[in-house]
């Protein structure tokens, strides 16, 4: 199958990327590493303003989705421009809410009634915890509301613990703090977090295709700049094939990524078995290309890789974290071959 974007959904990809292109991104993803939000939250108004933020939240709670095949475009133009804060957790909490108010219990529809319009309409960040992505909320500093999924249970935290190391410093983790508020409980939670987990993975993919292509774009551009015995570094066989390598990992990843949105789509009539193969063959191709778009730009740039203060490591160890994020390269290829 091919799985080709429309003219619609292409220029809105692009319209995205623009603006972002346009909004000095790693000075916001400098400031977030440091606990300063303010120029994060001013590019996540920018995505609300062209309506990436409403693209999980369904359309009776002021948002324009479910689209899955549009946040996936979008979000590859986030990770091209390494947009912080939890983007893919705040999908997953919006899929998660929306899919417990199905079932009219008044806790859970009052909580999808508050926080679901001020998702779509970035005037909220909200991150979410669950088995799939490990016991920490990524940014929960930063944001304005935690779920935990706690076996059958939803639970609004309230607060987080002590923010911990990561290898990208953008990603900020903390645990939630136990207690808070019972929003949801019995065997829906579970079923829900779930599908929640799985848009939460495909984002991340999405993301992780976005990174790689930025890492291959700047590595290109320093090739055709670096010279070395009087030539530029990119006109050596050997760093074209490593380009061309990587690339073509990424290429042959953007199908797998778009056929997991068509999958998510359609979820409510497809076996869930199939829907999370999908998605997880999405995240592992997606990851790994990007790890090795990450190692070739470390390898091409030399020392010059390396160095906090040179942009590339934003893109860098972003990779490297994407690649285990909401499931491992391990985890996700034991779900593809799973009966």
């Amino acid at each position: 199958m091919r799985f080709m974007l429309d003219q619609a959904q292409t220029d809105f990809g692009r319209t995205v990327d623009r603006m972002l292109g346009a909004a000095d991104t790693p000075h916001a993803v400098r400031a977030w590493a440091r606990g300063e939000h303010a120029p994060g939250r001013a590019v996540w108004g920018r995505l609300a303003e062209a309506g990436v933020t409403g693209l999980a939240v369904p359309e009776a709670y002021e948002g324009v989705g479910p689209l899955p095949v549009e946040l996936g475009v979008a979000y590859v133009a986030a990770g091209r421009h390494a947009v912080p804060g939890p983007l893919a957790e705040s999908a997953a909490a919006a899929v998660l809410l929306a899919a417990l108010a199905e079932g009219r219990p008044a806790r859970t529809v009052q909580a999808a009634e508050y926080w679901l319009p001020r998702i779509a309409g970035g005037r909220a960040l909200v991150t979410l915890a669950a088995a799939d992505g490990g016991p920490y909320a990524l940014d929960a500093d930063a944001a304005d509301a935690v779920l935990a999924v706690e076996g059958e249970e939803l639970w609004l935290a309230p607060g987080h613990g002590p923010v911990q190391p990561s290898f990208d410093p953008a990603r900020r983790l903390a645990r939630p703090l136990p207690g808070g508020e019972l929003l949801a409980q019995g065997p829906a939670v579970a079923a829900a977090a779930a599908r929640a987990a799985d848009w939460a993975a495909f984002a991340t993919a999405a993301l992780s295709l976005g990174t790689g292509l930025a890492l291959v774009e700047r590595t290109a551009a320093y090739a055709g700049q670096r010279t070395q015995f009087g030539r530029p570094i990119g006109s050596f066989q050997a760093v074209k094939h490593r380009l061309a390598d990587a690339l073509i990992g990424l290429e042959f990843a953007r199908p797998l990524l778009y056929g997991a949105a068509v999958a998510l789509a359609s979820s409510a009539s497809g076996p869930a078995g199939e829907v999370r193969a999908e998605v997880a063959a999405a995240k592992v191709a997606t990851g790994e290309a990007a790890y090795t778009a990450a190692r070739t730009a470390l390898q091409v740039h030399g020392a010059l890789g390396y160095t906090d203060e040179y942009d590339l490591s934003l893109w860098i160890r972003k990779a490297r974290a994407l690649r285990s994020a909401w499931g491992s390269p391990s985890i996700c290829r034991a779900r593809v071959l799973a009966p």
